[in-house]
């Protein structure tokens, strides 16, 4: 029950979609369907003469069998031709036999004559002339020797027919309630396609599970979803004790771990495909990594898509390319961003993959690493591009960083193998844009912490002197007196 409510809980915008457009087909459905009204003649079937009860009673079961047999004349030609004369209907004596239909219940000597058509007054007024015209015609089929006087069976109209003041047809509620119904059950049956097809990270344990099928790296840390993340890049200046910065937090305490003997300084972050986050993980982990005090420094190593300096609105222009070719020193183009300093893309080259594995951006990596504690590179994916394997030469490992809900089981499984390849160390994985509820409670609880709002000097100043004015000092007695000294003292 557990699976199918989670079934439920994410594809509940996919069921309820498909339940929408069901509900307002059927809505379509009844407003553009022709109206059509129904009209009812009752007929009583009686039978002449017999004046004892015993052929009262052989009349009324004679009666009741044949009135089953009335009830198929209705239709026929001798009935539907002298209407369609008499009303000057535009229709065949066929069609009009399509419109008209004729029940007799049961022990009863009753026949219900119905006639739809689209119009109101004229179904009334075909009712009543086919109940009329069909009496005839029983008379002429019951008489002996034509003579309808003398017929032993006479139908009488009971209940003529009026002008229906709704439609019979579409039933707008009937219509609208099915289509929700059908509507429904294709979405449930749709969302449990979905979720069949669907092998893309939900959850930190469903990445964990992934990574430890192939042989990869734990999962660090998780970073749920901040629909405010696009307008404020830096987690950690826009709420410093938000689940998403503290999200950060866990992964760089995770990275100190991650390699205990060798500790790594110069850290690729990547992802397998474009759009899961990764430069924004680089920029959180570069001011969450500078938030202990350690001088960091953030290069923007994508060449393809670069969106470091965009992000925190710096010059793109000149950057790691233009070290890289000799025009400027490093030190000349790096910008700071705060507590970190960056050194954005530069201008695009034709050729990433030579720059990022030639020996020239092996020194200026190295002479970075020389002056920062940390160096996080943001790089290219892995999957459409070979520029991030082509750094390898350069670095102390990856961190791979996974989008929840879009990158797949298969897409994280050929990253690791293409990683494994340089034979540098893929240091840990990050779950970005994970869902709140998913992560916060996967443990049964949810915690965010705030630090109480400091007192202002005239706030505590007005406190103090209100209990100086009502706590006694220490010593004295409420009324001011001295407190009786304890007869146990110390020589």
């Amino acid at each position: 029950m557990r699976d199918y409510l989670r079934v439920l809980s994410r594809r509940w915008r996919v069921i309820a979609l498909v339940a929408l457009l069901g509900t307002a087909t059927g809505f379509f459905a009844s407003h553009t369907a022709t109206r059509e009204y129904r009209a009812t003649t009752t007929l009583f079937a009686s039978l002449q003469g017999g004046d004892d009860t015993s052929q009262l009673n052989q009349g009324n079961s004679f009666t009741q069998a044949r009135v089953q047999s009335y009830a198929d004349i209705v239709a026929s030609p001798e009935v539907t031709e002298p209407v369609v004369k008499s009303l000057r209907l535009k229709v065949k004596p066929n069609e009009l036999a399509e419109q008209i239909t004729a029940e007799a219940p049961l022990n009863t000597v009753l026949i219900r004559l119905t006639v739809t058509d689209t119009k109101a007054k004229r179904a009334a007024q075909i009712s009543n002339a086919v109940a009329e015209r069909f009496a005839e015609v029983i008379r002429e089929l019951e008489s002996p020797d034509g003579d309808t006087s003398e017929s032993p069976v006479r139908l009488t109209v009971t209940q003529p027919a009026n002008v229906p003041t709704a439609p019979s047809s579409p039933k707008t509620t009937l219509n609208v309630g099915l289509g929700l119904a059908v509507g429904l059950a294709l979405g449930l049956g749709l969302g449990a396609a979905l979720e069949t097809v669907d092998t893309s990270m939900r959850d930190s344990k469903a990445l964990g599970e992934c990574l430890a099928a192939a042989g990869g790296p734990p999962v660090l840390s998780s970073i749920v979803h901040d629909a405010r993340a696009s307008r404020r890049p830096v987690s950690l200046s826009d709420d410093t004790h938000s689940p998403r910065a503290e999200g950060f937090r866990k992964l760089r305490v995770n990275l100190q771990f991650a390699e205990v003997d060798r500790p790594p300084r110069v850290i690729a972050v990547t992802s397998p495909l474009p759009r899961e986050g990764k430069s924004s993980v680089s920029v959180n982990l570069a001011a969450t990594l500078a938030e202990e005090g350690a001088t960091v420094c953030l290069v923007d190593c994508d060449l393809r898509r670069p969106s470091v300096a965009a992000a925190l609105g710096l010059v793109r222009d000149a950057g790691l390319t233009t070290a890289l070719v000799g025009k400027a020193d490093v030190r000349e183009v790096l910008q700071s961003a705060g507590s970190f300093s960056v050194l954005s893309s530069g201008m695009i080259p034709p050729n990433p993959t030579q720059l990022l594995g030639s020996s020239q951006f092996g020194s200026l990596v190295a002479e970075l690493a020389e002056q920062f504690d940390h160096v996080v590179l943001d790089t290219a994916p892995v999957l459409p591009f070979a520029d991030t394997p082509a750094l390898a030469h350069a670095i102390d490992g990856y961190l791979l960083v996974a989008r929840a809900g879009r990158t797949g089981r298969s897409q994280v499984t050929d990253t690791l193998r293409i990683l494994e390849r340089v034979n540098v160390p893929v240091l840990g994985a990050v779950l970005n844009d994970a869902p709140v509820r998913g992560e916060g409670t996967a443990h049964g609880y949810t915690y965010r912490y705030q630090p109480k709002p400091e007192r202002s000097p005239r706030l505590t100043a007005l406190v103090s002197t209100r209990l100086a004015s009502v706590v006694p000092r220490r010593g004295a007695s409420a009324a001011g007196r001295t407190a009786p000294v304890s007869a146990k003292t110390r020589p």
